[in-house]
């Protein structure tokens, strides 16, 4: 028997249109309340003493980009950036797939969520998720923007999700690697994902497809960032990835929240792509992240992680599951997050990186072309846990700062980047929340609180009329003062005790950053190109 594939638009509170002949129970639109009870009797998960549920991913503690698929199809095929990222399936393994899916689930209880991805209007995606776990239902409720119980009556979906981590492909007929997989069909608008129950998958298969339409059909730049905004409406946005401290730098009890994660910058605002936020809270302390650590109470997720039995405090050290921990909350459980998360043309940038290597500057200004350079290079390291198979650092470079969700080419980009940077006259900075004193192994973590003092020095304008020198390798412009930050510690080299073991470290990243570019060399412009290290 053939599946009946979803149309586009569907008003019908059934799940007839995607071919579920449901045998079971089906809960539409739970409240985060009931989803709590049933994933408690269900024993999906338990009770912490703040009131946050407690939940295990299984097998899978993070993503598993080598199982992502595109298919390819009529309308992918020549516009899909195809290769290690982006990997095909063919649409008749897809419809395998589906109609396997499909029938395993019928018989089992569901729980579909009805939600928006992107809180402009004019942009805004309607989802609708089917769940066979009450807290993965939870966590897009959390996740992505909720519709008002007038809007539920109305409501078209435009793109369904179907996420059901006991079903589990056969790698040698559906055309998957593993038994676990995440499908995008951008014809068919549907996101599957089966056997994996890590949540992540969900949200970020959601943001791949945006990262599709965006730029594709509305010339709107899609972005792997965080957003805050300024009592005086100025914008910053922190390009980074997973560990580089997009949330918890863009979490500023002086300045109100727009998103910690994804959104888009089109031609008058930038706006929220969710409706919450998702953390790593390995180490967390209310000391160091208060906003994070207060947002954890009733309506929270908090996956992998162990509590204290007589307590139930969690305890956010413990490492015994994964060291990517994480938690899910709604935005507004952040008290300065601001409603509807949309603010204007951002006047700062920030490159968060990671730098494993102990050589990129704590803070520098960069010039548009030493930007773009950076843009596309995405120079980070992977932090243990963030993806199956990484357990320590590992240097990397994730065009636009975020490359495993980008379906198009990264000069696409690059391009929309580019000319927005220049159309509004920018300040762009490069921030290195990696190692200081040596590379890893050898330095030392940076410190928060000098992140935090140089981000704000670069929003109030502190380093606008300080002195600033060239790094020898990068060239880019390094702040000789910063309040509250020691003058020794802004340049990298000063903090080694071997100083020309850094000035060879220095060469062999900017080396790497060489290498790295030369699959974009030929489109780069002459521009672009003088943003490289030179040595």
């Amino acid at each position: 028997m053939n599946v009946h594939l979803p149309e586009i638009k569907t008003t019908i509170k059934s799940l007839s249109d995607l071919g579920i002949e449901t045998k079971g129970k089906v809960f539409w639109n739970l409240s985060p309340a009931e989803l709590v009870e049933h994933a408690l009797n269900n024993k999906e998960g338990s009770l912490t003493e703040t009131g946050a549920l407690m939940a295990d991913t299984g097998k899978f503690t993070g993503r598993s980009p080598k199982d992502r698929f595109i298919v390819k199809d009529q309308e992918t095929e020549n516009t899909v950036w195809w290769g290690d990222i982006n990997i095909p399936l063919e649409e008749e393994k897809f419809d395998l797939l589906y109609e396997k899916m499909v029938r395993f689930i019928e018989s089992k209880n569901l729980f579909v969520r009805e939600a928006y991805a992107g809180a402009d209007l004019k942009y805004r995606l309607n989802l609708r998720v089917v769940n066979t776990l009450a807290w993965h239902n939870m966590f897009c409720y959390n996740m992505f923007l909720r519709p008002t119980k007038e809007d539920l009556l109305e409501f078209e979906s435009d793109f369904t999700i179907i996420c059901a981590p006991d079903f589990k492909a056969n790698p040698e007929t559906d055309g998957t690697r593993q038994e676990n997989f995440a499908v995008i069909n951008l014809s068919k608008r549907i996101l599957l994902i089966g056997g994996t129950a890590y949540a992540g998958e969900m949200k970020k298969g959601i943001f791949s497809v945006l990262n599709y339409i965006l730029p594709h059909n509305h010339e709107v730049l899609s972005m792997h960032c965080s957003a805050n905004v300024g009592k005086d409406g100025d914008t910053a946005v922190f390009f980074g990835l997973s560990g580089t401290g997009k949330t918890t730098l863009s979490a500023d009890p002086n300045r109100g929240l727009i998103g910690d994660d994804e959104h888009g910058w089109n031609e008058d605002s930038v706006f929220n792509f969710e409706g919450g936020c998702y953390a790593k809270v390995i180490d967390l302390t209310r000391e160091k992240e208060p906003e994070i650590w207060d947002a954890i109470k009733f309506g929270a997720i908090v996956e992998n992680t162990r509590y204290y039995p007589r307590t139930r405090a969690v305890d956010y050290q413990n490492k015994q599951v994964t060291e990517n921990t994480r938690t899910s909350y709604p935005i507004d459980h952040i008290k300065n997050a601001i409603v509807p998360s949309i603010a204007g043309i951002p006047k700062n940038i920030f490159f968060l990186t990671a730098d494993a290597f102990g050589v990129i500057p704590p803070i520098s200004k960069l010039n548009k072309s030493q930007a773009m350079y950076h843009f596309i290079s995405g120079y980070t390291a992977k932090v243990a846990g963030t993806e199956v198979g990484v357990n320590e650092p590992k240097t990397t470079f994730s065009a636009c700062f975020g490359a495993a969700f980008l379906p198009l080419h990264p000069t696409e980009y690059a391009i929309l980047f580019g000319e927005k940077m220049e159309k509004h006259q920018v300040n762009v900075w490069l921030v290195n929340t990696g190692w200081t004193g040596g590379p890893y192994g050898i330095g030392n973590r940076m410190k928060l609180k000098y992140t935090r003092a140089m981000i704000t020095a670069a929003l109030e304008g502190s380093l606008d009329h300080v002195t600033y020198r060239k790094h020898s390798v990068f060239g880019v412009a390094i702040p000789e003062f910063c309040p509250n930050v020691p003058d020794h510690v802004l340049s990298p080299r000063s903090t080694w005790e071997d100083k020309e073991a850094y000035d060879k470290k220095a060469r062999e990243l900017g080396t790497a950053f060489i290498m790295n570019f030369e699959k974009y060399r030929d489109f780069a412009s002459a521009d672009i190109l003088k943003g490289a290290p030179q040595f």
